[in-house]
């Protein structure tokens, strides 16, 4: 990179590459089922209203499992650096769904598919969420309308959210990194496209890299990479 940013503010975009090293369980196997099941039959809308149980014991097996987990390396370098700099200058978006970011004591981040550590009304997403551990029963219901309680995750089909704060945050940042995630399935595969054109600094942290609209590739693994990258940013601000 040969220009200064146009601002101090970095934004991350992180994905499954972040959280590899800790172990998180992908669920499907080398054909991409799960339990005979194709994963987009239990991940979306549409699975939920015709198999609840099944849709429900998928996500108790990623949330029981997920508990088991402890941050990597990765992770503990980006809340040391927005511990450092605070929320305003190190904004963290991230894919993932489980909680990694916060477990290592990430202060503010952007989950743009959910959480497994949530759970929201099936019949409306205005409704109030409520923080959840260990397996829902299918007792669990909303406390306005009585509704079930589905995982607060983004299914297939559905629109990722905090999208406007997501575009905000990208308008202002000097930097992006894109932090192990393939770059591919949009909307997030845009942002780094959205963010090179109003003249941010691109970066990608990915031992596979996508080949997109990138000023300088890291070919290695996050959790290898992001303690050098961060080190630097202190070093610099």
């Amino acid at each position: 990179m040969n220009e200064a940013p146009q601002s101090d503010v970095l934004l991350v975009l992180s994905g499954a590459g972040l959280s590899a090293a800790s172990g998180v369980p992908t669920f499907r196997d080398k054909d991409g089922l799960w339990e005979g099941h194709e994963v987009t039959d239990v991940a979306t809308p549409e699975a939920w209203f015709r198999d609840p149980e099944l849709v429900r014991r998928f996500y108790n097996e990623r949330r029981i499992a997920c508990q088991a987990t402890e941050p990597n390396t990765g992770h503990r370098a980006l809340a040391a650096l927005q511990a450092s700099l605070g929320n305003e200058r190190v904004i963290l978006v991230t894919q993932n769904i489980d909680g990694l970011l916060q477990k290592a004591g990430c202060l503010n981040v952007i989950e743009m598919h959910g959480s497994l550590w949530k759970l929201r009304c099936e019949a409306s997403s205005e409704h109030p969420r409520i923080q959840f551990s260990g397996a829902q029963t299918g007792a669990e219901s909303c406390t306005i309308c009585a509704a079930a309680m589905r995982p607060d995750v983004v299914w297939f089909g559905e629109q990722p959210y905090f999208m406007a704060s997501i575009a905000e945050a990208i308008s202002r940042c000097g930097t992006f990194w894109s932090v192990g995630t393939s770059g591919l399935v949009y909307p997030a595969a845009g942002f780094v496209r959205q963010a090179s054109a109003m003249g941010a600094l691109c970066l990608e942290v990915n031992p596979n890299p996508s080949g997109g609209f990138f000023h300088r590739v890291v070919a290695e693994n996050a959790e290898t990479a992001l303690p050098r990258l961060t080190k630097a940013w202190l070093d610099q601000s």
